[in-house]
């Protein structure tokens, strides 16, 4: 099994917008199933998004179905670069 975290550093006052959009994205049908996640302890603005595999080609395969977004997740998504500054991917196996 492998998690996979999606850590993003939100903008001044965006973090909360993020997060929303976030979680509206990851309950729209054909989104794998994820976590959001933000801040309470460490670095301000951080937005989380994390998800789980049960191995590497399950998540190669999503990041493949991506690729082909449906138009409304595309226009629901449009201008969300704009409310972080920086991120980073994190693939985590889970040990047994």
């Amino acid at each position: 099994m492998y998690v996979v975290r999606d850590i993003f550093t939100a903008k001044p006052g965006m973090a909360s917008k993020l997060a929303k959009l976030m979680k509206e994205v990851m309950t729209m049908p054909n989104s794998p199933r994820a976590r959001i996640l933000t801040d309470l302890v460490g670095d301000y603005n951080t937005v989380v998004m994390e998800s789980e595999y049960k191995d590497l080609a399950s998540y190669e395969k999503m990041m493949q179905e991506y690729t082909s977004q449906p138009p409304e997740l595309r226009q629901k998504m449009a201008g969300y670069t704009d409310l972080w500054q920086s991120g980073r991917r994190e693939v985590l196996r889970v040990v047994d």
